[in-house]
């Protein structure tokens, strides 16, 4: 080995301790912020377990009144098709106009009126409607409440169809039937709890992402202890690096802890994917977006201006790529705006490797796509930093 190979060697084997340093100097920092530890040991146990449990979606226990203006075979039998897990049977009423009272209170979802002559029309094979009144004042619910009871009166009409047209006495149909069927490939239980568990960490990492390096830098700035750092041997990149670097272990170890304690034990997601390639991917994404915590880091004078700027930045991003609602439900135009959003591809990364099992085979993209934009963000930061102590 020649005199400059040992030079070299040397200068990384400095870089490196310094840099080492510095990473070790913020998490230290970081330690000695209680409140914000206890926030963050709050966001990745109780409040994904909250999110998970006390969140739902999908409709449960909607409450049904009914008007039978014919009391029945027919009636109690469609009525009876109206049960849990969907819908929650609360009674009768007298009149139309008594359900519309309930439904204007707030003490039902769904008014049933079942007309006189139900039973006779169908018996003499006459047309015969009922009518579903819905409250959609929460639409997601009464969406889902209008497209069920679509569903049950259609099935209770092709099922007094069939039995007329070729149902046999033993249940075997004598005419051909074309029947739909489905199959659930992954979360074959549709566990909501899944989704928002998984969905709710995601939140949060997107959000410590952006916010803890941001303030590390933004609380140098306010100290004065940047000036102190760019005088030292220590070079801008290494000051930027190790925020980042520290941060970033911290939400690794704060992930872990919600699978740990809350995703595996208490929901059961399944882990099918390999565990290493999602924490590789976490920190990338938690890299790139730390990218974008310090860009606002370099404009912001204060923490509190790095707190709106968050709420400018984070919120777009959370609601526009498909954390929340179908990314594909979305315009075009928001499409291609959200191709600039790590979260984007994170979200497929996330639910790939966790829910499907999938590799870097089919998330190369995105993998690709976050280290592009982390990069640009961090390089626009580094430049703004040397730019403004120049």
């Amino acid at each position: 080995m020649n005199r400059n190979d040992g030079t070299s060697l040397e200068a990384v084997r400095l870089w490196t301790l310094r840099l080492f340093v510095m990473t070790r100097k913020e998490l230290l920092q970081l330690g000695r912020d209680a409140p914000l530890l206890l926030f963050l040991l709050y966001s990745f146990s109780l409040s994904v377990y909250v999110s998970g449990a006390g969140i739902a979606m999908q409709l449960n226990n909607a409450s049904l009144v009914v008007h039978d203006g014919d009391h029945s075979e027919s009636s109690r039998e469609l009525i009876h098709r109206f049960h849990e897990p969907y819908f929650r049977f609360d009674g009768e009423v007298r009149d139309p106009k008594e359900g519309m009272a309930r439904l204007d209170q707030g003490t039902a979802m769904v008014l049933l009126d079942i007309p006189p002559r139900f039973h006779e029309a169908i018996g003499s094979r006459e047309p015969v409607s009922v009518q579903l009144q819905v409250d959609t004042t929460n639409a997601p619910q009464g969406l889902s409440a209008a497209t069920y009871a679509a569903r049950i009166v259609g099935r209770f009409s092709s099922d007094l169809t069939l039995s007329r047209l070729g149902a046999a006495s033993d249940g075997t149909m004598l005419m051909p039937v074309v029947d739909s069927a489905h199959r659930v490939w992954f979360n074959q239980d549709q566990d909501e709890t899944w989704f928002q568990s998984i969905s709710h960490i995601m939140r949060m990492i997107t959000l410590f992402a952006f916010l803890l390096p941001a303030a590390a830098l933004v609380r140098e700035k306010e100290h004065g202890t940047v000036e102190q750092l760019l005088v030292s041997p220590i070079t801008p990149l290494q000051i930027m690096l190790s925020k980042v670097l520290a941060m970033t272990l911290v939400i690794l170890a704060a992930t872990a802890l919600a699978m740990v304690t809350v995703l595996k034990p208490v929901f059961g997601v399944p882990i099918k994917g390999s565990v290493a390639l999602f924490f590789l991917m976490t920190a990338l994404y938690s890299f790139t977006t730390a990218g974008l915590g310090l860009f606002a880091a370099t404009v912001a004078r204060n923490q509190a201006q790095v707190g709106m700027m968050a709420l400018l930045v984070i919120s777009p991003m959370l609601l526009l790529s498909g954390i929340a609602t179908p990314f594909e439900a979305m315009p075009s135009w928001v499409q291609t705006l959200m191709a600039l959003s790590p979260l984007r591809y994170f979200v497929d990364v996330t639910y790939g490797i966790l829910l499907k099992g999938v590799g870097l085979e089919l998330l190369w993209d995105s993998m690709l796509a976050m280290a592009l934009l982390g990069g640009t963000m961090f390089g626009l930061g580094m430049w703004r930093f040397r730019r403004q102590f120049r």
